[in-house]
């Protein structure tokens, strides 16, 4: 095709969009209504059941972590400061990511988790990927109650001040970009701020069927 051949195939592509009629607007969908099985009904699918079967779904293991916030918890730093807060941090298997641009992550957290609230409170954290050879710092982070960064090395994420574990394989710094709600978890997205990976080739930390892998 010719250019005067172009040139008039684009004027006849344009006529036919300018009388084209408006298009409707498209109709958001209502939010589906969640709430929890009341105690005179059946459950659609048991527990135990959904559990056995998600199992099967192999996943990556993270530590989220964030900063020590006014009104937390006294405990031990590691500069053995018996009158620093203690940072906040819990193991995560369901973590991903989420959109390219802007760059955001999500994670879950149970609404019973005590270490949420701190987490909300400082509004960064810090995800980090552990490598397969971290299985008991991942034991120690799923604890509760406990001194969890007894012992354990790490510095400070360059944009939120989150605990950056040593020996990971990756982090993902961030601060809160959103909280939904999720039956009995919440959905937490979060803008990336800044991210790092190890140069080395170790296998990352997977749980499967309830043990790691």
């Amino acid at each position: 095709m010719g250019h005067a051949g172009m040139a008039a195939a684009a004027v006849r592509y344009l006529r036919s969009v300018r009388a084209a009629p408006e298009r409707e607007p498209v109709e958001v969908l209502p939010r589906p209504e969640l709430r929890c099985v009341g105690e005179d009904e059946r459950a659609p699918v048991g527990q135990a059941e959904f559990r056995r079967v998600l199992g099967n779904f192999a996943t990556g293991v993270a530590v989220v972590t964030a900063p020590a916030t006014a009104g937390a918890p006294q405990a031990p730093s590691p500069t053995d400061d018996p009158q620093a807060a203690a940072p906040a941090g819990f193991a995560c298997q369901s973590f991903s990511s989420l959109s390219l641009d802007p760059p955001l992550v999500a994670f879950m957290v149970g609404r019973t988790s005590t270490t949420w609230p701190r987490i909300a409170r400082a509004g960064v954290f810090c995800v980090n990927v552990l490598s397969a050879g971290q299985g008991e710092l991942c034991r120690a982070f799923a604890v509760s109650g406990a001194d969890k960064f007894a012992g354990v090395a790490y510095d400070a994420a360059p944009v939120s001040g989150s605990p950056r574990l040593a020996g990971t394989l990756a982090w993902i710094d961030c601060t809160i970009h959103a909280v939904h709600p999720g039956g009995d978890h919440l959905i937490v997205v979060g803008r990336v701020e800044a991210l790092g990976a190890g140069d080395g080739d170790e296998a990352p930390l997977l749980f499967h069927k309830g043990r790691f892998l």
